[in-house]
């Protein structure tokens, strides 16, 4: 037994995914801070002007928070009902939101009580934005209607009764004060000009509309809806550019990135993917706990906000760079100090001695050179080997099968221990490395 051959383990290729630059940047987070609010998180939006606090819509409240603060700084509850789309102004300083009952209000970031209410539709407002000159407010509701509201004055501009379902999403060209964008439950995008008193570009979504995002150059529109994001391009007359289906559950949310070449989509399906904007790829993708309706991206990415169905609030923030220690350091040996030698060729005279290292065999080696054929495969299953080295278990059913011994090794296994095997095999048959091997055993198992 002194010559006992160990079982060679077969180095199988390694799977996973492609590491890239997005890889990298997008992994480059915290562990998210978790934050309960009252009810679902319907919407997430951040001031464009430092510190960059961001407004959290939930229930019949709105918070601001701080970058890095885990209670809130200030709260607006004057609402009788649930609170809908709390949207920063350009300059951080207003803060417009609608609400169940139909009105909306408009609040002074310094101060608590409404600063105006504009009051004229008659069913709950989803979407409210402030226009590029910053002295007018866009806004959707259920009532099928889109209003511009004058902001000094309080008053009704225009309203545009096109869409014939419930318009739930919106937004206004950072360009052009004029123009601005609604998505409906009846389909439909439409682009509306506040110098014609109707829209001037519309375009069929196919699905509900849940979410609507323009680029900043006001070129490309991005539209989700159902399992689909479609991107159009506005400036030839609402083009198709391409239609994405990557969620497996309805679209919820949309956000850019701070550099505009990344576009990242929320989803029922509890997923984030971000896609480049030039390829129209998922480079990327987060996995959270719950169903996801809002999203939103800090100033240069430093904070990524995700709101859920059960009232998380998910806050990871970027890792800051390793900053140099300012003390010396102790000097280390260089490294060609511990490879001295390594080359070293043996000349006419030298003497070579050897100095033999001592093995010591592994413990499923040591069962199987004393011929414990079954407490071998026992060892290799246990969860530390099966679940984190799947390849050391099958290289030991490999050299049970080539023993001819591997229907011994599984016979007299109770309920427990047989569905332990099960479960192994379960995991990875799928897998092309493995399979080769484990559908012996799983013949030997059904047999």
């Amino acid at each position: 037994m002194a010559g006992y051959k160990p079982v060679a383990i077969q180095a199988y290729p390694v799977l996973g995914e492609k590491i890239t630059q997005d890889t990298l940047y997008w992994n480059n987070y915290k562990t998210p801070v978790q934050i309960k609010e009252f009810g679902a998180v319907s919407k997430v939006d951040f001031s464009l002007q430092p510190p960059y606090n961001y407004a959290v819509t939930a229930s019949s409240r709105i918070h601001i928070y701080g970058r890095y603060s885990q209670e809130p700084i200030k709260t607006f509850s004057r609402f009788k009902d649930t609170a809908y789309c709390a949207t920063f102004r350009q300059d951080g300083k207003l803060l417009v939101a609608g609400s169940e009952d139909g009105g909306i209000q408009l609040f002074d970031i310094s101060g608590r009580a409404p600063l105006r209410q504009f009051e004229g539709h008659t069913k709950a407002v989803h979407t409210v934005d402030f226009t590029a000159d910053k002295y007018h407010v866009v806004s959707g509701a259920d009532d099928y209607t889109v209003k511009l509201w004058d902001i000094p004055n309080s008053k009704e501009i225009l309203t545009f009764k096109e869409h014939s379902d419930y318009v739930r999403c919106g937004c206004a060209s950072k360009l052009n004060p004029d123009l601005f964008v609604t998505g409906s439950y009846d389909h439909t995008v439409k682009m509306f000009d506040a110098r014609t008193n109707q829209s001037v570009i519309s375009v069929e979504h196919g699905q509900p509309v849940e979410s609507v995002l323009l680029f900043p150059s006001g070129g490309l529109l991005v539209s989700a809806g159902g399992r689909y994001i479609k991107v159009w391009d506005m400036l030839k007359g609402g083009q198709l550019l391409v239609s994405l289906k990557n969620h497996h559950k309805t679209v919820t949310c949309l956000c850019l990135s701070s550099s505009g070449q990344r576009l990242l989509s929320g989803s029922l399906d509890r997923k984030v993917k971000v896609y480049s904007t030039s390829s129209y790829k998922v480079v990327h993708s987060f996995d959270y706990a719950a169903s996801i309706l809002s999203l939103a991206l800090a100033h240069e990415d430093e904070t990524i906000v995700v709101g859920m169905t059960n009232g998380i609030l998910s806050v990871k923030h970027r890792k800051s760079e390793a900053k140099k220690d300012s003390l010396p350091r102790r000097r280390r040996p260089a490294y060609r100090t511990f490879i001295k030698g390594k080359n070293y060729m043996k000349q006419q005279d030298d003497i070579l001695i050897n100095r033999p290292s001592k093995k010591h065999l592994e413990l499923y080696d040591r069962d199987l050179k004393n011929f414990r054929i079954s407490k071998a495969l026992d060892r290799v299953l246990e969860p530390s080997c099966a679940i984190k080295t799947p390849e050391i278990t099958v290289s030991i059913i490999k050299e049970l099968n080539r023993r001819g011994v591997l229907a011994n090794a599984l016979a007299g296994r109770d309920e427990k221990e047989i569905s332990r095997v099960l479960n192994f095999l379960i995991r990875n048959l799928s897998q092309p490395r493995f399979a080769p091997v484990l559908i012996n055993a799983a013949e030997i198992i059904i047999a």
